[in-house]
């Protein structure tokens, strides 16, 4: 069995939300469901956090399930449509006894809508489900992360997607850790971030970020370290120092870096998973 580095291993525990049904991977549900509960019981188990489930999607997801035998499967529901169609994506999770709703998902199109957006998921959420709120980048500013600490939901980013206009810049990106840190607001990442470090898809020609590249700057926001010190963490593209660093950071400063970057969706758990293996961050069976 695969055994886990004592530094690194926190970092990775729960990081990677199975979202293989959304794009670029778009699996079929009954597979993706399927390999969700191949995943969840191999040796890297432990890496892989909750399947992602699109709300429309829903009666795919119970039926490919049933059809797997599986039960006890945590889900995260990803609402597009809005605050006004979660209660409705709540009930019908909560109804199914296959799987545990963990997460809800939802994107709010300006911080002029959050104080509503917070008051209905406070109103309509079960005490055991956590909500992420997806803000536009330039709506992330001190105010909504002072709204978003006040309460018990998370934040949400989009760091990636179909469109180069998806993908953040390193001084974005950087500015919004180095905020949702200083209010100790959680934050999931989705979209674009299959790999371990910093890259230039050689398809699309799309800077991607790289989730260790976030880990690293995550931990130097915590030490107070100003944005540009943050942001050339994002830019870097040394996968040895990104390495050093992951094994220099101590138990204690790896969980709270994991208190603040809670996860990221991605529709590859192979690909996260043989970059950390490949840098040998995660040790090989003996």
């Amino acid at each position: 069995m695969d055994t886990f580095r004592p530094g690194p291993g926190i970092l990775f525990r729960r990081l990677f939300d199975d979202a293989a049904t959304f794009p670029p991977g778009n699996a079929a549900m009954p597979d993706a469901v399927v390999s969700h509960l191949g995943w969840r019981s191999s040796a890297a188990g432990d890496l892989v956090g909750p399947f992602v489930c699109a709300s429309p999607h829903w009666a795919e997801f119970v039926d490919a399930l049933a059809v797997a035998a599986a039960s006890g499967v945590s889900v995260s529901v990803t609402v597009a449509s809005g605050v006004a169609a979660v209660e409705a994506a709540v009930a019908a999770a909560r109804d199914e006894p296959r799987a545990t709703l963990v997460s809800v998902e939802v994107p709010v199109p300006d911080q002029a809508g959050l104080d509503d957006a917070v008051e209905l998921l406070d109103t309509v959420l079960p005490d055991d489900v956590t909500g992420f709120v997806e803000l536009p980048w330039s709506a992330v500013d001190h105010a909504a992360c002072n709204l978003l600490a006040a309460s018990r939901h998370h934040l949400k980013i989009r760091t990636g997607g179909a469109f180069v206009e998806s993908f953040p810049s390193e001084e974005v990106l950087a500015t919004m850790i180095g905020r949702t840190v200083e209010h100790r607001v959680p934050f999931k990442l989705t979209g674009g971030l299959h790999n371990a470090v910093r890259h230039r898809d050689a398809i699309t020609g799309f800077e991607h970020h790289g989730f260790l590249n976030v880990i690293a700057a995550t931990a130097s926001a915590m030490e107070h370290k100003d944005v540009s010190t943050v942001q050339a963490l994002l830019a870097t593209r040394d996968a040895d120092h990104l390495t050093d660093l992951m094994h220099r950071l101590p138990p204690e400063a790896a969980r709270e870096v994991r208190r603040h970057f809670v996860s990221f969706g991605t529709c590859s758990i192979d690909e996260p998973l043989q970059d950390i293996k490949d840098l040998r961050l995660l040790e090989e069976p003996r």
